[in-house]
């Protein structure tokens, strides 16, 4: 496929995929938004559907990876060449941060009404040098919205959960639909990559969000950094390398076991 195909794809399958999944965020987390509340359900399902929505809209043009993780784990197992890698990098961050824009422009009347709350603008530190570093990191009360955080700060057991949720999702890509003559399951693969992710927000989301995707995090926390919200706190750069690191490891570790015991 040509470089304009992967940059077309890539941007506006990225784009769809941080729209409806940071969608789903903003409708729980927003207050006057109709889903707030409507909880981890709603949350893991709409990114499931985001997920499927992207894929099956660039999967036919640049092969839908939507994910640097995802691109990293088809390198090493032979299907993309390392030469395109850059390309699919920097298309999928600008697709996530055209995303991130287009979640605030939808709700930004709620944006504005969640942020100007007095409950919310009470519980905001009233000065950035009063923040204290190591006991409360700065995370702005919308950053959930734009990108993910560990309930539990640990570095190792954060970046480990983020890899092994990683290596569920590009090795379950890697091998879907194989068979005795090695075709995949077309189309249909967007369904059931899909549903992969869905069970992973499930299963093994509860510790840091499950980014398993480096630019999902890093493109919409780049936009929460610039964007011009009231009282939106800090973007809470600090952990911002643990969901770009652990998926990296992950996608790598999933083509190299895909390598040793599919290929």
């Amino acid at each position: 496929m040509s470089s304009s195909d992967i940059f077309i794809g890539e941007t506006i399958g990225t784009a769809v995929l941080i729209l409806l999944g940071g969608g789903v965020c903003a409708a729980v987390t927003l207050k006057r938004s109709k889903a707030q509340n409507a909880g981890w359900l709603a949350i893991t399902f709409g990114w499931g559907f985001a997920v499927l929505t992207g894929a099956y809209l660039a999967g036919g043009v640049s092969g839908a990876h939507l994910n640097p993780a995802v691109t990293v784990g088809l390198a090493i197992e032979g299907g993309t060449q390392w030469s395109d890698v850059p390309l699919y990098f920097l298309s999928q961050l600008f697709g996530a941060m055209i995303g991130a824009v287009l979640v605030w422009l939808t709700y930004y009347g709620q944006f504005r009404a969640h942020l100007t709350d007095p409950e919310i603008v009470a519980a905001q530190p009233a000065e950035e040098g009063m923040v204290d570093q190591k006991a409360a990191p700065k995370a702005g009360p919308v950053l959930g919205v734009f990108s993910t955080g560990p309930e539990i700060r640990n570095a190792v057991q954060n970046v480990m959960t983020e890899v092994i949720a990683t290596v569920v999702l590009v090795l379950a890509i890697l091998t879907q639909g194989l068979n005795d003559d090695g075709n995949g399951l077309g189309t249909l693969g967007a369904l059931v990559t899909a549903l992969v992710v869905v069970g992973i927000g499930l299963s093994l989301g509860g510790p840091t969000g499950y980014a398993i995707n480096p630019v999902r995090d890093l493109g919409p926390r780049i936009v929460h950094a610039l964007l011009p919200l009231p009282n939106k706190g800090g973007s809470d750069w600090g952990y911002a390398w643990v969901p770009i690191v652990g998926p990296l490891i992950g996608g790598a570790v999933a083509g190299g076991i895909y390598r040793i015991a599919f290929a």
